[in-house]
């Protein structure tokens, strides 16, 4: 049988979205001509942190099709966007010049050569340091740059320019899941893998469309449903999405009240009797909110406001289905919990993070195979290329922190620079960053691998520090947003024409070898950043590297013995494996499933009395948080009586900078929408198809209705790809207090039909 390439797209589409674990194997097939290929070269896929393994085809010069690595942990398998990469390279409006504004803000973009286009960015940075000193200066960098480039950007900032004022993208999307990870474990990243998938018997799913955001990982729990009638699925969100309509049981909810939701789950656990005393009584303490030590009975006092019937006041989920939940996750032989930005991108994205931490350690649902709390991750490399390199304003290589004093003389000793060199200050957040901008102190900033002018909240606010600053920017497409406020532009190689290493959310770090060479004039950007840094006076010992493998070397050594220990796993290794999970500290250690495990975590001591150690906490137990339910920073009133809500659609990723360029996935999402219940549809006069108006406290933009069940009474939704349909600017930029994550996810709106 001949499948055309929209019928493969079109079936694959739906098998994936809709959980159809049947789905024909073209959905593993290679996109683009197969028969046609040279060799196949070795990759990861270029979008969402699930971290899909991929081979490139490569015919002569040029990349011809794409398919799953069979080897990597979604054997074989892609989403649609992953095997349709191919497009994307060759797109029309590739950027493959470096360019400048000779004019200014809002003059056109002239080609000149790379001198050219480092001198003018360099002497700006000069400028502002020799006048205002290393803050007046920043690097933005991203989730989806190779660990090479983070490592190597933030070393030039933090030890070359003496600035901590290094911050990114991931800002945005996981600091929350960070925080959580911290304030709970003692440590950052999760302790399960994608393997829990195959063992749990409960899915616990909360903030996140799986199913849109990330297919590859939905199919697995779908399978794993299908697999055994004792399998049970429960998800938690507003919206009734294609990941809840596989569930046992959906919780849809007031958005922003969730928080009300897991407490209340918590009370019934204990209510029930379906804690595990014996297990938190070992490997957990009580702590309150303000990070004092308490007791279980101050526990069950506070938990006391959150019966199921007031939990069913203040979420509209009655009581009967908390109750419920509450039971499935408890009962269940191994509970696996799974969250995204519906739970991080909130003024209490860490709270939330906690309190489902919270459920794990109070029933003993962890450590286990099956059974751990595990957060997904938006970006191919936010956790391997950010969070481990420590490329974030507070953060330093290898979970040190930018305020102890120990661990910065650690890195100036490791990274050879004078005592001193690196400030104990952390530098300006993601938010703080760009309002500094605005303000004029912040006086240049160097852009890497993102889209801010696309992807930050409240738009109309925080643009304004794109439009003072001086911006040096890194990038392959010419209709991204930020490119109308760059005042230079460098042609970054992409994917698959260059080498580095991406770490996706279970720990795995995967290589994505060289498969073509740069088109046009573009350059790997470690050599544009060595480039720049040599331009704009950092002394040039400080990367005496030839290659992203001499990198790569340098942050493994600086790995050994840390709780983030990879020194096992060599360039050599990497390039004959695909994937590895660390902590993996010697050539021939297999890599760790099961984090903080004794037996299995090879930093937990083989003598140690207990089964399992945190040893990130100083008495190797984790925290269980008092945190009580607070409402978002702007929910619905008399004014504004909606709630609005953003996220993902299948077909897109991020600002569809890359999705957009492949026909048949504009052609299935070619412009942003709303969705809106029938009831409110019918209350408002409006039906599918006409013009609605969604007004905030900070702007009002027309989009096509979309009328859908999706949504609960109350709720609107609009995907945020498309770049004529900003809808950031509609939403605040309140920020969590201790990770500083935004609350994109939630504002109040007014909703009516266009006169």
């Amino acid at each position: 049988m001949t499948v055309s390439r929209r019928e493969f797209l079109k079936g694959s589409a739906a098998a994936l979205a809709l959980g159809m674990v049947g789905a024909p194997a073209c959905a593993a097939a290679a996109a683009g001509n197969e028969e046609n290929v040279d060799k196949w070269v070795k990759g990861v896929c270029r979008y969402c942190g699930t971290g899909c393994g991929v081979l490139v085809g490569v015919k002569g010069d040029r990349a011809v099709a794409v398919k799953g690595d069979p080897n990597n942990h979604n054997a074989g398998l892609l989403c649609l966007k992953g095997a349709m990469l191919i497009p994307v390279i060759y797109a029309e409006d590739r950027v493959t010049e470096p360019m400048i504004r000779r004019g200014g803000k809002g003059s056109p973009l002239s080609k000149v050569t790379w001198d050219e286009a480092l001198d003018f960015a360099a002497k700006p940075f000069r400028e502002a340091l020799a006048a205002s000193g290393p803050n007046a200066i920043a690097y933005y960098g991203s989730g989806q740059a190779l660990t090479e480039e983070s490592y190597l950007a933030n070393k030039i900032w933090k030890a070359g320019f003496k600035t901590n004022n290094v911050d990114g993208n991931p800002r945005l999307c996981m600091a929350s899941a960070v925080a959580g990870y911290l304030t709970t474990f003692g440590k950052d990243e999760p302790m399960g893998t994608y393997d829990d998938m195959d063992a749990a018997t409960c899915f616990f799913i909360i903030g996140s469309n799986t199913s849109e955001a990330h297919p590859v990982l939905f199919r697995r729990i779908a399978q794993r449903k299908e697999s055994s009638p004792d399998v049970k699925v429960v998800v938690a969100d507003p919206r009734r999405t294609n990941t809840s309509r596989i569930a046992d049981l959906h919780l849809s909810f007031i958005a922003g009240t969730d928080l009300a939701l897991l407490n209340g789950m918590a009370h019934v656990i204990i209510r029930e009797e379906l804690d595990n005393p014996r297990f938190y009584g070992r490997y957990a303490n009580f702590v309150t909110n303000d990070g004092k030590p308490c007791t279980f009975e101050d526990y069950k006092v506070f938990l006391a406001d959150y019966t199921p019937e007031k939990v069913q006041e203040i979420t509209s989920i009655p009581a009967a289905d908390v109750i419920k939940a509450a039971k499935i996750f408890a009962e269940s032989s191994s509970t696996l919990s799974l969250w995204c930005m519906g739970i991080n991108q909130r003024t209490r994205g860490v709270w939330a993070n906690n309190l489902i931490h919270n459920l794990h350690l109070l029933t003993g649902q962890i450590g286990r195979p099956g059974a751990s709390p595990l957060s997904l991750t938006g970006q191919p490399n936010a956790c391997g290329g950010v969070r481990d390199t420590g490329s974030l304003a507070h953060l330093l290589p290898a979970g040190r922190m930018v305020a102890n004093e120990k661990h910065r003389a650690e890195m100036e000793e490791f990274w050879g620079v004078p005592k001193g060199t690196i400030q104990p200050k952390m530098g300006h957040h993601t938010v703080a960053l760009f309002e500094a901008m605005a303000k004029g102190d912040v006086k240049a900033v160097f852009i890497h691998c993102t889209n801010p002018a696309h992807t930050l909240p409240d738009l109309n606010a925080l643009t304004k520090g794109l439009e003072t600053a001086f911006v040096a920017q890194t990038e392959c497409f010419m209709d991204a947003e930020t490119l109308k406020y760059a005042d230079v532009v460098f042609p970054a190689a992409f994917w698959c024409e260059t080498e580095g290493v991406y770490g996706c959310t279970e720990r795995r770090y995967s290589i994505t070898e060289q498969a073509i060479k740069p088109m046009g004039n573009s350059r790997p950007t470690i050599q544009i950043l060595m480039d720049f840094a040599r331009k704009a006076g950092v002394d040039p010992k400080l990367f005496p590297y030839k290659t992203a493998a001499d990198i790569w070397e340098e942050w493994r050594t600086l790995s050994k013995g840390s709780p983030y220990d990879f020194y096992g796993m060599t360039r050599d290794r990497l390039k004959k494996e695909s994937g590895i999970k660390w902590p993996c500290p010697t050539e021939d250690h297999p890599g760790t499933n099961l984090r903080y495990v004794r037996g299995e975590d090879p930093l937990v001591p083989a003598n140690h009395p207990d089964r399992l150690f945190f040893y990130g906490r100083p008495d190797g137990k984790a925290n269980i948080f008092l945190r009580p339910y607070q409402p978002p920073f702007e929910p619905a009133d008399k004014d504004y009586p909606f709630v609005l809500t953003t996220g993902r659609v299948i077909d897109h990723w991020h600002t569809a900078t890359m999705t957009g360029k492949v026909p048949e996935l504009q052609k299935a999402y070619p412009s942003a929408f709303v969705e809106i219940n029938p009831d409110d549809a019918k209350k408002l006069g409006v039906s599918n198809g006409d013009q609605v108006v969604l007004e905030t406290r900070r702007d009002k933009m027309t989009f096509p209705a979309r009328i859908t069940d999706t949504c609960m009474p109350g709720l609107v939704f609009c995907p945020f790809f498309d770049k004529n349909k900003l809808v950031n600017r509609l939403f605040h930029h309140a920020v969590d207090n201790a990770s500083k994550e935004p609350e994109y996810k939630i504002c109040a709106t007014k909703v009516y039909k266009q006169a």
